[in-house]
Order: structure tokens, then sequence, then C-alpha cells
């Protein structure tokens, strides 16, 4: 009887909520205001890390090479890859992990502050958006080779999937805020780009750079401002 009596409290205390939000948000507009939505969201630190092409892999690897998976991600079918690869710039160099599966095109994805020690201006890119960008040199075990193009620093972005778009009320290539972080160290990203496939999952990546700025630590919820 008690436990019954708890569940309908919090019921109505929920429902309570979401009278007095919705309450709030018409007064908004009756007085001409933004209304803001707010959704929570997986946030996760994306370390350095690259992905090859079939061709770079065996290159890099010897022939017949495959990656292996270590740990499988957030994203439906990746994965962090046991194989790592020397990534040369003009000043230094980095030893990071592959991402797997393979790909149309090779990738290096760094914060702006590893770009700065390889020695490369790493432009802010959507992943993939690499025409244009700088080359460098990377190095495995059997070989290495030069990449023309393809150090980029990631720009911070969400997946969504198509259902939990339409549910946030988001779309593909949208730009919104996020407020991350403690008290001491809160912060709020703007510019995060919302990219939409019904491969993904929901989750924010940002580049260590950004997560260290806030002083996250591991992966934390993150709060949509639209």
């Amino acid at each position: 009887m008690l436990e019954r009596l708890k569940l309908q409290r919090n019921s109505c205390n929920i429902i309570s909520e979401k009278i007095i939000k919705a309450m709030r948000s018409v007064r908004a507009q009756k007085r001409g205001e933004m209304v803001v939505n707010t959704m929570k969201i997986m946030v996760e630190t994306s370390a350095r890390h690259l992905h090859v092409t079939k061709e770079a892999l065996e290159t890099l690897f010897g022939k017949g090479a495959e990656l292996t998976n270590k740990k499988d991600l957030s994203q439906p079918g990746q994965f962090a890859c046991v194989e790592k690869v020397k990534v040369v710039g003009p000043k230094g160099e980095l030893v990071m992990s592959i991402l797997g599966p393979v790909r149309s095109a090779c990738q290096v994805e760094v914060s702006l502050t590893e770009a700065r020690k390889l020695g490369i201006a790493a432009p802010v890119r959507e992943s993939g958006d690499i025409t244009g960008t700088p080359g460098c040199k990377l190095v495995g075990p059997a070989g290495e080779m030069d990449i023309d193009c393809g150090v980029i620093a990631a720009k911070r972005h969400i997946h969504l999937d198509p259902k939990t778009a339409q549910e946030f009320g988001l779309s593909d290539k949208q730009t919104v805020s996020v407020k991350v972080g403690a008290q001491e160290r809160m912060l709020t990203f703007g510019d995060v780009v919302i990219r939409v496939n019904e491969k993904f999952a929901p989750a924010m990546h940002i580049d260590t750079d950004e997560s260290n700025a806030a002083g996250l630590t591991g992966t934390v919820d993150g709060e949509i401002i639209a």
C-alpha cells in the first residue's frame, strides 16, 4: 500500500512538472518571448584517431590485413581497433588507434592542441568533409604512406536517429547549443551540428580539448538547447 502511494505521488509530481512547463511555455509565447526546448543527450569524448581505406590498411599492415575489433563504440557498427598507426607531421608525431570499419577515404581526427604538436593547421570540419584539408604521413608496422588530405579537427556534433530527431524537434544539419559540465566548470558549447541518419544512435561527440575545458571525466549527460 505504501509503495503504491509513493508511485502515485511520483506520478503526480511528474505530471505537475509537465503542466508547469507547458504553462510557462504558453505564457512566454503570449509575451512574445522565445521558447527554449531542452533535451538530454549523452556526451562522449572522442580521442584522436584515424580512419583508413582497405588499400591503406594493407600498405600499413601487410597484404590481406584486417581490422581487429578491440571495443564496440556507441555508434552501431563502429569499433575501436587493436591496430595503431604513427601519424607524422612537419613538427612531430603521434600514435593513434584506427576506428573501424574501413572507409572510402583516409581521415585523421585530432584536437587543435594535437594538430599544433604535429605542425599541421587542421581545419574544423565535419567528418567526411576533407576536400582541401592538409595531409600527413602514416607509418605502420609493414609500411608507410603519405595522404594528400584528411587531417581535421572534427566539428562538435550530435548523432541522432530519425525517430529521436523528430521527438526532439531537430533536423539534419541544424546547429544547437549544449550545456555540459559540473558547477565549477560548467560550459555551453555553441555551433553543435545535428547529424541525422537511420544508422546513428543518440550521442554527442567532442574532442579532448573541449572535454578538458569543461572538466569532463568519462561519459556525461548534456542538455541540448535548441
